[in-house]
């Protein structure tokens, strides 16, 4: 009786699943990954009413990287998985998201309230009737906990943890038990959206670090742009193009920050990571005097092995939670408000032209005989071939370090995992990415993975089919993997790996009317693939076994798996 009057006093009754799910459509979630399981299978329900779409992955890890990918492209996604064994196995995933700063909001189902209570020995338990357990682990990797366990705070956690995931840019945790999800709350809150606006800046102290920012910029006669991931993540890539034209200053990118300028502006310089840049990118970065970083993330791969040659003293690092000028830090302050003032501010400043990066393949590699596809020669080419709007995505590997050397057209999303790289990471990804570029229209996917790296995740091909999503997966065959092979056991049988019919699996997934395979082991035969408009246009999933010599890579590779073993190795 008591359960009917509060439902009566209600303005507009509405269960919680769907008000959970109707708030995710309301910050532009389209499509949920993930795994059905029994304590899920009554929410997974409420979706179609929500208009949202299953995409229904093959394992739960899979569709964790799905959803990064997913958010990579469309803003923010959304991971559901069952109690205990679905969660467990997405946690790698959702650490990277962390680690990398994606927002995905990571929903669990749970069992009944009272069995949690009871302690009752149910199945996906420890069997010790600990039912905290698993949520203490993804508390290290979640931004907000929200355990909808409360009919009273329901609404008010749901839209709290939707907020931060939004406004820090990483994964949150949701539980959702069995009883709950039918649940009535007062569906009414949904006609005010949640206020996804960043706090805004203290105006004094914002002005005071304006005014010091803006000192040591007109004083510096050699200044320079370096933008980074956090750029992407903490979205003031709009705060970054202006400063960008209204400056002119050389703007240069961090391997994890590829994609997040116009690489066919006049001011675009190229990829600057310490030792492994290209030489000229070196040298204007390194003698520069003032470097304006935005969104760095200094991570090993990140840096090529640590090996950046900037001084703090001639650095002004711009984040989304501080700002520090030289050596002074100014905490509790977002980068947007002050660049945005620093453009309004700034006037006139000492800018010189940008190293200027193509995409010509290099002389020895025009002059040589050889018909091996190297990587000097492949990825200028590839840059040739891209087209606005593309979507990249390499895999931790050759082909992380190797889409450094191409200049990209404009408007192109690149994706990569360099700080948290999970091998395998990319093909999930690629799916997530895939279905984004869908619903904004069909964008061109692209997918650079290796051999290795594909046999570990191959099963979210199927899922590519299963949703009918058309990317072109060129798969890097080099007997292995090489980036390991590089640290250490060059010869070793464990980074070996048995050799398949790559071309051949979207067959064996029931793939046959909507896709076509190619066997690629020339330059002349890649050249030819390129020049083809069918191929170019991507009308359905395309697989590219794209052969390689074994030890052959990218140099700036090269220098951090040397770099990563020297550590490995220290006594």
């Amino acid at each position: 009786m008591a359960t009917d009057i509060a439902t009566r006093e209600l303005r507009q009754p509405m269960d919680v699943a769907e008000y959970l799910f109707r708030r995710l459509h309301e910050v532009g979630v389209r499509s949920i990954h993930g795994v059905p399981g029994d304590y899920n299978l009554v929410a997974l329900d409420y979706l179609p009413k929500c208009g949202l779409h299953w995409v229904g992955n093959c394992n739960e890890l899979n569709a964790g990287y799905a959803a990064d990918g997913y958010a990579r492209v469309n803003g923010i996604g959304a991971l559901v998985t069952t109690f205990g064994v679905g969660e467990l196995s997405a946690l790698n995933a959702v650490a990277g998201a962390f680690s990398e700063f994606v927002p995905i909001v990571h929903i669990v189902g749970q069992p009944h309230t009272r069995s949690q209570k009871d302690g009752m020995l149910l199945h996906h338990t420890l069997g010790n009737g600990d039912y905290n357990v698993f949520a203490a682990m993804s508390a290290g990797i979640s931004t907000t906990m929200a355990r909808l366990n409360d009919t009273h705070e329901v609404a008010t956690l749901i839209d709290n943890a939707i907020r931060e995931c939004w406004i820090r840019s990483r994964p949150v945790y949701i539980t959702l038990p069995t009883d709950m999800v039918t649940k009535k709350i007062e569906g009414e809150r949904l006609n005010t959206p949640i206020d996804l606006s960043l706090p805004p800046n203290d105006p004094e102290k914002e002005d005071y670090v304006v005014d010091v920012v803006l000192k040591y910029l007109h004083a510096a006669e050699r200044p320079v742009i370096l933008v980074d991931a956090c750029a992407i993540r903490h979205r003031v890539l709009e705060e970054v193009h202006d400063l960008i034209e209204a400056s002119g200053l050389p703007t240069f990118v961090a391997p994890m920050g590829k994609g997040a300028v116009n690489e066919a502006h006049k001011s675009y310089g190229g990829v600057y990571a310490g030792t492994g840049s290209n030489p000229a990118v070196r040298e204007q970065v390194e003698s520069s005097d003032l470097i304006l970083s935005i969104g760095a993330i200094k991570s090993d791969f990140n840096t090529t092995g640590f090996s950046y040659r900037i001084g703090q003293l001639n650095t002004i690092d711009f984040h989304s939670t501080f700002v520090r000028v030289r050596y002074s830090e100014y905490p509790d302050i977002n980068m947007k408000g002050v660049l945005r003032k620093v453009i309004q501010k700034m006037g006139a400043v000492n800018a010189r032209p940008a190293h200027y990066v193509s995409n010509q393949v290099p002389e020895v590699e025009q002059a040589s005989s050889t018909q091996a596809i190297t990587h000097a020669w492949l990825w200028p080419t590839v840059g040739q071939w891209m087209k606005e709007n593309d979507i990249v995505i390499t895999e931790t590997g050759t082909a992380n370090f190797g889409i450094w050397d191409t200049r990209f057209p404009p408007k192109v999303t690149a994706i990569s995992q360099v700080l948290w790289g999970s091998i395998g990471y990319s093909v999930g990804a690629c799916q997530g990415a895939a279905l984004a570029a869908k619903e904004q229209g069909n964008r061109r996917t692209l997918l650079f993975v290796g051999d290795g790296s594909f046999q570990l995740t191959v099963q979210e091909v199927s899922t590519m089919i299963r949703n009918n999503l058309n990317p072109i997966i060129f798969v890097i065959c080099n007997n292995g993997y090489t980036i390991e092979r590089f640290i250490h056991g060059w010869d070793e049988g464990y980074n070996d790996i048995q050799t398949w019919d790559v071309k051949g699996i979207p067959v064996a997934f029931g793939g046959k009317d909507k896709y076509k395979g190619y066997k690629v082991t020339t330059r002349d035969e890649l050249t030819e693939l390129f020049a083809n408009e069918e191929f170019s246009s991507a009308p359905f999933l395309q697989l590219v076994e794209l052969h390689m010599p074994l030890d052959d890579a990218p140099a700036a590779l090269k220098i951090t798996a040397e770099a990563a073993a020297s550590r490995n190795d220290k006594k």
